[in-house]
C-alpha cells in the first residue's frame, strides 16, 4: 500500500495460494497519513468551511431577492460543492486506509482524528441545505431555470424531498456533531471487534473471511466445523453485538420521532428515493415466491448431495461435480474483461483501469476489513475496490460485481460531488448487471451438461442469496426494530427473531442446527446501513428486466444503459427506467425478475431429469 503505515501481507496458507494479488496505491489521494498534502488540505478543509458560513449562512434568502439570484446562489453552491468535494476526499482517504488494517491502532487513531475535524467542519456546512429547504418555492424555481444555478436544480429539487423531516438548526446540529461520540462510534467498535475476531480450525487460526470460505469447501466434515468455529466465535462475543444493536436500533428510534417518520424503513426509503408501496411490493413479491425459489431449489440441492435435508452449513456447498481449482487472479481478470467488453469495449476500458492503476486491494489480511466494496472517494478522483479474493468461482463473480459498481461511479462522477452519488434503488444496477454478463458469458462457453448444471447452479443460489436472503434480513431488521421499541432485546431474542426469518425463507430443506442462530452478528449491513439490504433485491429483480430488454436485441440499448449509469443521483429510478419501458412502480415489474429465477430452476430440474 502507498501509505506510511505498514501493512504487511501475513494472509493464512489459504490465500497464499494465489500470487500476483494487488494491493491498492492511495497515492492518488495522499502519500501518506503523516504527508504534508493531508495536513495542508485538512486545514484548508476547515477553514474552507468556517468561511463559507460566514459568508451565507442566514443570507439566502436575500440573495435570492436580489437581482441576479441565478448567479449568486449558483456561486455559493459552487464553493460548497468544492467543499464537500475536498473533505469527501479526506474521509475517503482516511477511511481506506482503516480498511486496510481496522485493528491497527495507528489507522484507528488517524481515522478517528479525521472523522472528528470533518465532523466539526461539516457543522459549519449544515445550514446551507436547511436554508435552501426554507426559500420560497416560486422564488428558488424561477433561479434554478436559468443558468448557473439551473445546472444544481436536480440537487435542489431532490433536497426539497427532506423538508418535511428538517428539524431546527440547532437541533440538526447537535444530531450532527453528537454523530461521532454515537453512531460512528458504535460503527467503530463494531468494525473492530469484528475485524478482531479468530477462529481455530484444524490447527489453523483464521480470519471470520477465510472461515467463512470453509462453508464453500467439498469436504463436508470441514464445513461443520467452520460453522461450528464460526458459532462458537459469535456467541462468546454476542454480548457486545447484542449491545452495539439495541444501542443502534434505540438510536435510530429516537431520530426517527424526532424527524417524524411514520415507519421504520421509512427514513431508508426516503434516502433511497423509493415509495414505501414500491418496496412493500416487492418484498410481498419475493415472499411469496419463497416456496417455488429457495424451498424449491434446496430439496433439490439436498437429493444431488445424497441428503435427505441439508445441514445450514451445506447452504453453499459445492455441487459433487464442480471443479474446485483455485481460480487464480490473472484468470479472474480476464474472464471479467472479456465478458465486460462483449457487452461494451468501452465498459471493458473503464474496468481495465482498476487492474492496471493499481485501484483493488484484493489479498486477505488479519484485521482487513471483512467482505467487499467499491468506494466512490470524490468526483476530483476515483474510485476503489476491496476484496477478500480466495479464488472461488464466487470470488470471481465478487470482482464482477464490484467492479460493475466501480465503472458506474466512474461514469456517474462527471455529476460532480453533489449529484453523482446514485440512491441505493439504482445503485445495485451496474454491480449486479456485471455479474449476469459474466455468467453468461461462462454459461454461453460450456457445452458440457455438468458443468453447465454446476454453473447455472452457482447462479441460482447467487441470486437467492441476493434476493430471498436480502429480504429475509429486512424482515429481520423490521422485526428487530419493532420489538426494539418496546424495550432492549436479549441476545436470545435477537437470536429467535433471526431463526424465524431463517426458517421461512430457506424452507424445510434446510436444518438450522444449534449455533445458527449467532449467525446475524457478522452482517455488517445491520450496523452501517439499516434496512439497505432490500437494495439487493431491487437490483436483481431490475437487472433481470434490463437484461430482457438487452437479450431481445433492442436497438441503442448499450447508450440507454451508460446513460443511466451516467445521470448518478442526478435523475430518479422512474425517469431512468422509462427508456426501457420499465416500470418499477408496477407489481407486475417484480414478478418478471423472480421468473427468471424461476427458470433457471426449472432448467435444472430438467438437467437433472
Amino acid at each position: 500500500m502507498s501509505h506510511t503505515v505498514s501493512s504487511q501481507n501475513t494472509s493464512s496458507s489459504s490465500s497464499t495460494q494465489i500470487s500476483n494479488l494487488p494491493e491498492w496505491n492511495l497515492a492518488d489521494l495522499y502519500s501518506g497519513i503523516d504527508s504534508p498534502e493531508f495536513a495542508t488540505d485538512l486545514a484548508k478543509g476547515q477553514a474552507d468551511a468556517l468561511a463559507f458560513s460566514t459568508a451565507y449562512a442566514g443570507k439566502l434568502d436575500a440573495l435570492l431577492r436580489g437581482p441576479n439570484a441565478s448567479e449568486a446562489l449558483g456561486e455559493a453552491v459552487r464553493q460548497y460543492e468544492a467543499i464537500e468535494d475536498l473533505l469527501g476526499r479526506l474521509i475517503s482517504y482516511a477511511s481506506l486506509v482503516y480498511a486496510g488494517d481496522t485493528t491497527d491502532p495507528v489507522r484507528a487513531k488517524f481515522y478517528g482524528d479525521t472523522q472528528d475535524k470533518l465532523t466539526s467542519a461539516g457543522t459549519n456546512l449544515l445550514f446551507f441545505a436547511l436554508e435552501l429547504n426554507r426559500l420560497d418555492d416560486a422564488l428558488l424555481a424561477d433561479a434554478t431555470s436559468r443558468a448557473p444555478l439551473a445546472h444544481w436544480q436536480p440537487w435542489i429539487s431532490d433536497l426539497a424531498k427532506d423538508k418535511p423531516y428538517q428539524l431546527d438548526d440547532a437541533i440538526e446540529k447537535l444530531f450532527h456533531e453528537k454523530s461521532v461520540t454515537g453512531r460512528g462510534a458504535w460503527n467503530r467498535l463494531y468494525d473492530e471487534t469484528l475485524a478482531s475476531l479468530r477462529f481455530e480450525l484444524r490447527g489453523e487460526t483464521l480470519t471470520l473471511e477465510e472461515t467463512l470460505n470453509k462453508l464453500q469447501e467439498p469436504d463436508g466434515a470441514l464445513r461443520k466445523e467452520a460453522s461450528d468455529a464460526l458459532a462458537k466465535v459469535f456467541a462468546e462475543n454476542s454480548r457486545v453485538f447484542t449491545l452495539i444493536t439495541n444501542t443502534l436500533a434505540k438510536d435510530k428510534e429516537i431520530s426517527d420521532r424526532w424527524r417524524g417518520f411514520a415507519d421504520i424503513a421509512d427514513s431508508r426509503h426516503l434516502a433511497n428515493r423509493v415509495e414505501r408501496e414500491v418496496v412493500d411490493a416487492l418484498t410481498t413479491a419475493v415472499r411469496d415466491a419463497y416456496p417455488r425459489l429457495s424451498h424449491r431449489y434446496y430439496k433439490l440441492k439436498a437429493r444431488w448431495l445424497g441428503k435427505d435435508v441439508l445441514e445450514n452449513w451445506d447452504r453453499n456447498a459445492p455441487l459433487p461435480q464442480t471443479d474446485n481449482r483455485i481460480i487464480g487472479w490473472d484468470e479472474a481478470r480476464s474472464t471479467v474483461l472479456e465478458a465486460y467488453g462483449d457487452f461494451s469495449p468501452r465498459m471493458a476500458d473503464i474496468a481495465r483501469e482498476f487492474f492496471d492503476k493499481n485501484w483493488i486491494d484484493a489479498p486477505t489480511r488479519p484485521g482487513k476489513a471483512p467482505g467487499a466494496f467499491a468506494h466512490p472517494t470524490v468526483p476530483s478522483a476515483h474510485p476503489y475496490v476491496l476484496l477478500n479474493y480466495l479464488g472461488k468461482p464466487r470470488d470471481v463473480m465478487t470482482l464482477a460485481h464490484e467492479l460493475g459498481h466501480g465503472v458506474h461511479q466512474v461514469l456517474a462522477a462527471q455529476n460532480g460531488a453533489l449529484m453523482a452519488p446514485t440512491p441505493l434503488t439504482l445503485a445495485e444496477t451496474a454491480s449486479v448487471f456485471g455479474e449476469m454478463l459474466t455468467f453468461r458469458k461462462l454459461l454461453a462457453g460450456t457445452q458440457d451438461p455438468v458443468q453447465r448444471k454446476v454453473l447455472l447452479a452457482t447462479k441460482v443460489e447467487d441470486m437467492i442469496n441476493t434476493v430471498v436472503r436480502q429480504i429475509a434480513f429486512y424482515q429481520f431488521e423490521r422485526k428487530v426494530h419493532t420489538a426494539r421499541r418496546e424495550g432492549e432485546l436479549t441476545a436470545d431474542k435477537i437470536n429467535e427473531l433471526w431463526l424465524s426469518v431463517q426458517g421461512e425463507s430457506l424452507g424445510p430443506a434446510i436444518r438450522l442446527n444449534p449455533g445458527y442462530e449467532t449467525f446475524w452478528t457478522y452482517i455488517p449491513h445491520f450496523i452501517h446501513t439499516p434496512f439497505y439490504v432490500y437494495a439487493y433485491a431491487f437490483g436483481d429483480c431490475l437487472v433481470n428486466s434490463l437484461y430482457g430488454v438487452y437479450q431481445n436485441a433492442e436497438e441503442g440499448f448499450v447508450e440507454k444503459y451508460f446513460a443511466l449509469l451516467s445521470a448518478g443521483g442526478s435523475k430518479g429510478y422512474r425517469e431512468l427506467l422509462q427508456p426501457f419501458g420499465l416500470d418499477a412502480g408496477d407489481p407486475a415489474f417484480w414478478q418478471y425478475g423472480l421468473n427468471v429465477i424461476d427458470g433457471f430452476i426449472s432448467e435444472l430440474e430438467a438437467l437433472d431429469a
